[in-house]
């Protein structure tokens, strides 16, 4: 299912990782340690951690600086997907989208359904593009962590991965925008 070009060179990304909780830190954070250490085994960069809590403005002021940022490719966010009060990272992200990627949430749920059954209906999982940025919002279980990785976003995120890739079409996310710019001169 995974095919692999090995003519094709290996290309980095430097990836953020977001946790969302009021109960983290660092120290205890297996979901946040899950991801940066599977993108690290795969060859990427780390480019930034950290956790911010169950809060809209909080995350979206910490994920808004990495979309911003030209030394961040990819976003991924781990936890606040559920349907509690708290719960409140997909309506932090999803707004600054400017492209959603349904196809996403789909292969995330089945891969999930796989392991836990109709459970995964529990989780938003959620992904998107922003200036020229991937953004993955994953649960918070380290579980799903791992599935959202090993399954999806490992070969996604590698150029040799066939017969396409996200990281072959990275350089011309922003095309819309070069556009407008060609436009207005």
């Amino acid at each position: 299912m995974h095919r692999l070009d090995d003519s094709r060179p290996f290309i980095p990304l430097r990836i953020a990782v977001l946790t969302v909780s009021d109960t983290r830190v660092l120290e205890d954070d297996r979901s946040g340690d899950t991801l940066a250490k599977r993108l690290q085994e795969a060859g990427h960069h780390l480019a930034d951690r950290t956790i911010a809590t169950d809060d809209v403005e909080a995350i979206r002021q910490v994920v808004q600086r990495w979309i911003a940022a030209p030394d961040v490719d990819v976003i991924i966010t781990t936890g606040g997907t559920g349907f509690t009060g708290r719960d409140v990272t997909p309506e932090a992200i999803e707004p600054l989208f400017e492209k959603r990627m349904d196809g996403f949430s789909e292969v995330f749920h089945r891969i999930s359904y796989d392991k836990i059954g109709t459970s995964t209906i529990q989780s938003r999982a959620t992904g998107g593009v922003a200036n020229a940025t991937y953004l993955f919002v994953l649960p918070g279980s380290p579980g799903a962590c791992k599935d959202a990785w090993d399954g999806i976003l490992k070969w996604q995120l590698d150029y040799r991965h066939m017969p396409c890739n996200f990281v072959e079409i990275l350089p011309r996310l922003d095309e819309h925008l070069k556009r407008g710019k060609l436009r207005e001169a």
